[in-house]
Protein backbone atom coordinates (compact mmCIF):
# COMPACT_ATOMS: atom_id res chain seq x y z
CA UNK A 1 0.00 0.00 0.00
CA UNK A 2 2.97 2.34 0.34
CA UNK A 3 3.17 2.73 -3.40
CA UNK A 4 -0.37 4.17 -3.59
CA UNK A 5 -0.03 7.89 -4.01
CA UNK A 6 -2.04 10.35 -1.96
CA UNK A 7 -1.41 13.17 -4.41
CA UNK A 8 0.02 13.80 -7.88
CA UNK A 9 -1.79 10.84 -9.40
CA UNK A 10 -1.97 10.62 -13.19
CA UNK A 11 -5.64 11.74 -13.33
CA UNK A 12 -4.86 14.72 -11.07
CA UNK A 13 -1.83 15.73 -13.12
CA UNK A 14 -3.81 15.55 -16.36
CA UNK A 15 -6.56 17.80 -14.99
CA UNK A 16 -4.04 20.20 -13.46
CA UNK A 17 -2.20 20.55 -16.79
CA UNK A 18 -5.41 21.41 -18.65
CA UNK A 19 -6.68 23.85 -16.02
CA UNK A 20 -3.28 25.55 -15.72
CA UNK A 21 -3.02 25.88 -19.51
CA UNK A 22 -6.35 27.73 -19.42
CA UNK A 23 -4.81 30.30 -17.06
CA UNK A 24 -6.33 29.18 -13.77
CA UNK A 25 -4.14 29.10 -10.67
CA UNK A 26 -4.83 26.90 -7.67
CA UNK A 27 -3.38 25.26 -4.60
CA UNK A 28 -2.53 21.56 -4.70
CA UNK A 29 -3.40 19.06 -1.96
CA UNK A 30 -4.64 21.79 0.38
CA UNK A 31 -7.25 22.13 3.09
CA UNK A 32 -10.19 24.22 1.92
CA UNK A 33 -11.15 24.78 5.57
CA UNK A 34 -8.15 25.05 7.90
CA UNK A 35 -10.08 23.62 10.86
CA UNK A 36 -11.11 20.54 8.86
CA UNK A 37 -8.46 17.88 8.32
CA UNK A 38 -9.53 17.08 4.75
CA UNK A 39 -7.49 17.89 1.67
CA UNK A 40 -8.78 18.64 -1.80
CA UNK A 41 -6.75 17.84 -4.90
CA UNK A 42 -7.14 21.38 -6.30
CA UNK A 43 -8.29 24.36 -4.26
CA UNK A 44 -9.30 27.73 -5.69
CA UNK A 45 -9.31 29.77 -2.48
CA UNK A 46 -10.56 33.12 -3.81
CA UNK A 47 -13.67 31.69 -5.41
CA UNK A 48 -14.08 28.84 -2.91
CA UNK A 49 -14.00 25.86 -5.27
CA UNK A 50 -12.60 22.53 -4.05
CA UNK A 51 -11.89 19.72 -6.52
CA UNK A 52 -11.62 16.06 -5.51
CA UNK A 53 -10.58 13.35 -7.97
CA UNK A 54 -11.53 10.13 -6.24
CA UNK A 55 -9.91 6.75 -6.83
CA UNK A 56 -12.30 4.03 -7.94
CA UNK A 57 -11.14 1.45 -5.37
CA UNK A 58 -10.71 3.78 -2.40
CA UNK A 59 -13.99 5.63 -2.79
CA UNK A 60 -16.20 2.80 -4.08
CA UNK A 61 -16.86 3.78 -7.68
CA UNK A 62 -20.20 2.24 -8.75
CA UNK A 63 -18.70 1.30 -12.14
CA UNK A 64 -15.15 0.12 -11.41
CA UNK A 65 -14.93 -0.74 -7.71
CA UNK A 66 -13.97 -4.35 -7.11
CA UNK A 67 -14.34 -6.18 -3.84
CA UNK A 68 -11.10 -7.21 -2.23
CA UNK A 69 -10.49 -10.95 -2.05
CA UNK A 70 -8.18 -10.81 0.96
CA UNK A 71 -9.48 -9.23 4.15
CA UNK A 72 -12.77 -8.38 2.41
CA UNK A 73 -14.63 -7.22 5.53
CA UNK A 74 -11.88 -4.75 6.46
CA UNK A 75 -11.80 -3.24 2.97
CA UNK A 76 -15.59 -3.05 2.69
CA UNK A 77 -15.69 -1.13 5.97
CA UNK A 78 -12.80 1.09 4.85
CA UNK A 79 -14.50 2.03 1.58
CA UNK A 80 -17.85 2.63 3.32
CA UNK A 81 -16.10 4.93 5.81
CA UNK A 82 -14.39 6.80 2.96
CA UNK A 83 -17.73 7.31 1.19
CA UNK A 84 -19.35 8.54 4.38
CA UNK A 85 -16.47 10.96 4.99
CA UNK A 86 -16.75 12.21 1.38
CA UNK A 87 -20.45 13.00 1.93
CA UNK A 88 -19.67 14.76 5.21
CA UNK A 89 -16.90 16.77 3.53
CA UNK A 90 -19.28 17.82 0.75
CA UNK A 91 -21.86 18.93 3.32
CA UNK A 92 -19.36 20.84 5.50
CA UNK A 93 -17.84 22.64 2.51
CA UNK A 94 -21.27 23.45 1.12
CA UNK A 95 -22.35 24.84 4.51
CA UNK A 96 -19.21 27.02 4.52
CA UNK A 97 -20.06 28.45 1.08
CA UNK A 98 -17.73 26.31 -1.03
CA UNK A 99 -18.48 24.70 -4.38
CA UNK A 100 -17.37 21.06 -4.46
CA UNK A 101 -16.43 19.37 -7.73
CA UNK A 102 -16.03 15.59 -7.43
CA UNK A 103 -14.87 13.32 -10.22
CA UNK A 104 -13.73 9.72 -10.57
CA UNK A 105 -10.20 8.85 -11.64
CA UNK A 106 -11.56 7.15 -14.78
CA UNK A 107 -13.43 10.25 -15.97
CA UNK A 108 -12.08 12.09 -19.00
CA UNK A 109 -9.61 14.75 -17.74
CA UNK A 110 -10.87 17.23 -20.35
CA UNK A 111 -14.43 16.89 -19.10
CA UNK A 112 -13.33 17.22 -15.48
CA UNK A 113 -11.32 20.34 -16.37
CA UNK A 114 -14.37 21.80 -18.15
CA UNK A 115 -16.46 21.26 -15.00
CA UNK A 116 -13.76 22.90 -12.90
CA UNK A 117 -13.46 25.89 -15.22
CA UNK A 118 -17.24 26.36 -15.29
CA UNK A 119 -17.41 26.18 -11.48
CA UNK A 120 -14.64 28.75 -11.10
CA UNK A 121 -16.11 31.06 -13.75
CA UNK A 122 -19.57 30.90 -12.19
CA UNK A 123 -18.21 32.02 -8.82
CA UNK A 124 -16.06 34.89 -10.08
CA UNK A 125 -17.41 38.38 -9.65
CA UNK A 126 -18.28 40.04 -12.93
CA UNK A 127 -15.74 42.66 -14.07
CA UNK A 128 -16.85 46.23 -13.93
Amino acid sequence: MQSNRGRDTQPELAVRRIVHAQGLRYRVDARPLPQLNRRADLVFTRVKVAVFIDGCFWHGCPVHHTKAKANAEFWATKVATNRSRDEETNRLLDDAGWCVVRAWEHDDPTKIADRVMRAVASRREPSQ
